[in-house]
């Protein structure tokens, strides 16, 4: 196994911004994104008075991490869920209110890594991209058969990609000679569309089209819209709330959650603000904190990770 994998993005930052929650016994944190259990294994090391709730949609992921956190017995409990099911997944645990969240919203490394898998347009693979591999439609079978304005729309909204015309209609072209099944035709494809310009900037011309493409395939922002709040409404006062994205489009919607829950609701003008206008959260990061150039240089896919961190400090008003 790639030792490479085991390295979590911000680790000792987001342990800090979750330590003032966890230190009391019963104490429980849920990562939301358990991955390969990095971030899990060191907060049940770290904090040995609480308890684990991870979820993660990715069946092997739970395979390995339940091997990788096995030495700490009933203290971790693993969930197959989508993070946006976090409220259904404590009601059935019996657990009313945790006292931290974490949530890591990168690709798990063993994703990238894992060639049949389709996430990497640095290797020739399947299409796939599910994180969940026994539901839901393939990338590939986005590619064949969604409406060229609607791959315009998702590779414009998703992947922040100037050139969606461009790749779109070459895309439709190619479908009816043969339907996409592997990464490196696509790939291809869009090296060949897009102008020399654009091919200048930015990394690997495909980046942009296959996050779209995975955000599409998984959900992720629909269901994060419905995530982050949810997590936040979980949290007893007191606790704390840490989240790691890796692109514009996910920071901003956390960034909004945020910044709703730490405004008051006032009607301008009023000399006393009543309890049920006061701000529900207070934020624990100005803005939001990058990993340090120590981090990048010791794993590259910390680079693009944004991380902002919020308090509860009141329960919401009746």
């Amino acid at each position: 196994m790639n030792q490479v994998r085991h390295v979590p993005v911000m680790l000792q930052r987001c342990l800090d911004l979750l330590a003032p929650a966890l230190a009391e016994p019963g104490a429980v944190v849920v990562d939301c994104t358990l991955g390969l259990g990095g971030h899990s294994e060191a907060l049940l090391s770290t904090f040995p008075a609480a308890r684990l709730v991870a979820l993660d949609r990715d069946q092997e992921a739970l395979r390995l991490s339940g091997e990788r956190l096995a030495p700490f017995g009933d203290r971790a409990t693993l969930v197959h869920a989508v993070y946006d099911e976090l409220p259904d997944v404590l009601a059935r645990l019996g657990i009313p209110r945790v006292q931290g969240v974490l949530f890591d919203l990168g690709v798990s490394s063993m994703q990238l890594d894992e060639a049949e898998r389709g996430f990497a347009y640095a290797q020739d693979s399947p299409l796939d991209m599910r994180m969940d591999q026994s539901s839901g439609v393939s990338a590939a079978e986005v590619l064949n058969t969604y409406p060229p304005g609607e791959l315009v729309r998702i590779l414009r909204a998703y992947g922040e990609e100037k050139q969606a015309k461009r790749i779109v209609s070459a895309v439709v072209k190619e479908r009816e000679k043969e339907p996409f099944s592997n990464s490196a035709r696509l790939v291809e494809l869009i090296r060949d569309a897009l102008p020399q310009a654009a091919k200048r900037t930015g990394g690997n011309p495909a980046k942009r089209t296959f996050q779209a493409l995975r955000i599409e395939v998984n959900g992720e922002l629909s269901v994060l819209e419905r995530a982050i709040p949810a997590a936040v409404k979980s949290l007893a006062v007191g606790g704390r709330i840490a989240v790691l994205s890796y692109h514009s489009l996910e920071d901003r919607l956390v960034k909004q959650v945020f910044a709703a829950g730490a405004t008051n609701t006032a009607p301008p003008g009023l000399p006393v603000i009543p309890e049920r206008y006061q701000p529900r959260l207070k934020l624990l990061t100005r803005g939001a904190e990058l990993p340090t150039e120590e981090e990048i240089a010791e794993n590259r896919r910390a680079a693009p990770a944004r991380l902002r961190g919020a308090q509860r400090i009141r329960e919401d008003a009746l």
